[in-house]
């Protein structure tokens, strides 16, 4: 008989997960369960609510990427009261999204990603962390910093909040960009984009160093989807949902409105986020990757010049598709970049500070979905409303649902290539913990459920035994 190894819970991510791995009698590993164990009810609990609300209300669902929520909510409820917001609204609205892909990417990168990088996947736990890394590379941990302050102060400039500020409405937005703050923003450009540039000459100078790891780790075929531009350029406020199959040839370009033409979501019996799937294709034969990596494999360009140089060589690693999950943090640093270079270019605008920011409702549809590409991968806000504008149903698919069978993908993976119970070490079970970590999963904004939801009460005494359990099926 085999038996399992539990690492409980996962460090460094958002959320509360687990990873089960399932050892043969020989002690090898023979199957890894990713189980994400908890539940969230968003889509249910604002059933009754006005549709106008939900730009305030659904950026609760998470702390880390509000913002995406925000304005992927006003989206849906321009559509809803039938307008296309103004030029400088839009801008404005894209520049708020610039700063948090920016201090999200570099919370991501500098805090939870590069100690397993700089400081070893061996590293003693209690110093592999932003603390260990502050201490012996603190140089570093400052541009990080202050890369994610700058990220911050742009959200809180728009909406006085650096967190669940109420800034995006339907019809645009509620407060102009005055000259001064826009001087102050761009006066810091130079400096934040030498950190960025820093930040990304690290992590190609570890994949060159480690390039037989990182086309191994957590390396598999898949699809992959992202938005894109007519010119297939990224774009990761606004455009057309394109996905390609694991040879990079197209699958489908679609409006993102027609989702549920395309998108299926798959229950697994193992946890409580689903998995979704591309239905022509049907599950698990069309599943792909979405994110920074999945952005990229599908994206042809990028219109700002720096960024568009490293993805020229992003696109040189292989002859398709990257598939390695580490490179996950690669393509993570050219976004940075995009973002930076992204938000110069919308400050130099002279439009920036009109204020022509709101336009007039038209009335109201009952039917609008918001997609846009928060830092994690693509999002989909989907709300029905009756014609007094109460909203009658919301569908939510978030970025870490899309890969959920991606990352239960990497940790089996990564767990057969690293994992050995006759000689475990604990930089072992932190490989599997790692290849989860790739994909910066926000696992509080994913989790939701169809129908009865399965429920388990466990009584645990103090030496861990399980001494009562319940269970709702």
């Amino acid at each position: 008989m085999g038996q399992t190894i539990t690492i409980s819970p996962i460090t460094r991510i958002e959320g509360h997960a687990k990873v089960f791995i399932q050892l043969n009698g020989d002690g090898k590993v023979d199957k890894t369960y990713f189980q994400v164990n908890q539940f969230r009810g968003f889509e249910k609990f604002c059933e009754g609510r006005m549709f106008f609300e939900m730009p305030v209300i659904s950026p609760r669902i998470c702390g880390i990427c509000p913002v995406t929520h925000h304005l992927v909510s006003a989206k849906a409820c321009d559509e809803i009261i039938g307008v296309k917001i103004p030029r400088t609204a839009e801008m404005l609205r894209e520049l708020m999204h610039m700063g948090q892909i920016v201090q999200s990417h570099a919370l991501h990168f500098f805090y939870l990603a590069s100690p397993d990088l700089l400081l070893g996947f061996d590293a003693d736990p209690a110093i592999r962390n932003v603390a260990g890394l502050i201490e012996k590379h603190p140089e570093l941990a400052i541009k990080g910093v202050k890369l994610r302050k700058f990220g911050q102060e742009i959200l809180a400039t728009l909406s006085n909040k650096r967190v669940h500020g109420n800034f995006a409405v339907p019809g645009g937005v509620n407060k102009a960009l005055s000259i001064q703050e826009r001087d102050k923003i761009l006066s810091q450009y130079d400096e934040m984009i030498s950190y960025g540039k820093a930040g990304l000459d690290i992590i190609k100078d570890w994949l060159e160093k480690n390039k037989d790891l990182a086309q191994k780790f957590g390396s598999f075929k898949s699809g992959y989807m992202g938005l894109v531009d007519e010119s297939d350029s990224l774009n990761l406020y606004d455009g057309i949902v394109k996905l390609i199959d694991k040879d990079g040839n197209l699958w489908e370009r679609f409006n993102g409105k027609d989702y549920l033409n395309y998108i299926g979501e798959q229950v697994l019996d193992w946890s409580y986020l689903k998995s979704t799937y591309y239905k022509k294709e049907g599950y698990p034969n069309g599943v792909y990757r979405v994110g920074p990596l999945g952005r990229l494999n599908s994206a042809n360009q990028i219109k700002t010049p720096i960024a568009n140089e490293e993805l020229k060589e992003f696109k040189g690693l292989a002859k398709g598709p990257v598939e390695g999950s580490l490179y996950y943090h690669y393509a993570r640093m050219i976004e940075l970049i995009y973002g930076l270079e992204n938000i110069k270019e919308l400050l130099e605008d002279k439009e920036i500070t009109s204020k022509d920011i709101l336009a007039e409702p038209k009335g109201i549809k009952g039917h609008g979905v918001g997609v846009i590409e928060a830092p994690r991968g693509t999002v989909f806000h989907d709300y029905h409303c009756d014609e007094t504008g109460k909203l009658t149903s919301v569908n939510l698919i978030i970025a870490t649902g899309h890969n959920n069978w991606a990352m239960s993908k990497a940790v089996d993976t990564v767990a057969k290539e690293f994992v050995d119970s006759n000689r475990l070490k604990e930089g072992m079970l932190n490989r599997v913990e790692a290849s989860i970590r790739c994909y910066d999963p926000c696992l509080s904004c994913s989790t939701h459920a169809i129908g009865k939801m399965p429920m388990i009460i466990e009584l645990i005494d103090n030496d861990g035994n399980v001494i009562d359990r319940l269970q709702r099926d």
